[in-house]
């Protein structure tokens, strides 16, 4: 009986031996990918969180800056911030507000270039979007019509589309497009909720060329 046991023993144990031969360095090139993965992805998070912390850290001493006004401090720590963590949140967020202090400091080119990083590097299209919004702005003040509008063609996002005609009607308007400029504000009259306040701007800009809206209880019973 013994023998026998052995004999079985020793048939599954030359199996085995036979079986590793043929897939024993798959195997382990298979379990050593999977655990490979396995800690690349912990790093990864654990990068990201390092990442996340020290930003922190630095968007504290950028937001005393932006509230004691001091643009050229917030522009060094944002560029701090560019530099050592440009794919956090706070990078991003931090670029959108100095820009817009700098523009009130009347520092136009370098609100200019830290909108010009967030819309080339942001990695939130919504940061991406306000950026190429604020610098068609910026570009309407300098008179740069074709490039204001090529900014606002840049933008994807739905969410913005009322805003961007909004501002393409200014822009049209500027350049004494008169037509385009109406067109583009109805375009973001009617993509606008009745609700947002903003939208009765739109109307007067509109009221202005002569193309004011009919008001929906007119336009209601004429349907009628």
């Amino acid at each position: 009986m013994a023998s026998n046991l052995d004999l079985q023993e020793q048939e599954q144990l030359d199996e085995l031996k036979a079986f590793w031969k043929q897939y024993g360095n798959l195997i382990t090139w298979g379990v050593t990918l999977v655990l490979g993965a396995f800690a690349a992805f912990n790093g990864w998070n654990y990068w990201q969180r390092d990442q996340g912390t020290k930003a922190a850290v630095m968007y504290e001493e950028f937001d005393k800056a932006i509230q004691a006004g001091d643009a050229d401090q917030a522009g060094r720590v944002f560029s701090d911030l560019k530099e050592r963590y440009a794919r956090t949140a706070y990078a991003q967020q931090a670029g959108l507000q100095a820009a817009k202090l700098q523009a009130d400091k009347g520092k136009d080119d370098a609100a200019q270039a830290s909108l010009t990083w967030v819309a080339e590097q942001a990695t939130d299209e919504e940061y991406k979007a306000l950026a190429h919004l604020r610098l068609s702005a910026l570009l309407l003040d300098k008179k740069a019509y074709d490039d204001a509008l090529k900014h606002l063609d840049a933008i994807k996002s739905p969410e913005f589309a009322a805003l961007v005609d909004d501002r393409r009607g200014d822009i049209l308007l500027a350049s004494g497009k008169k037509d385009d400029a109406s067109k583009a504000y109805m375009a973001a009259y009617k993509a606008m909720n009745d609700q947002v306040e903003y939208r009765r701007i739109v109307e007067a800009k509109l009221a202005s060329l002569g193309a004011a809206p009919e008001p929906a209880a007119a336009a209601s019973g004429v349907a009628q």
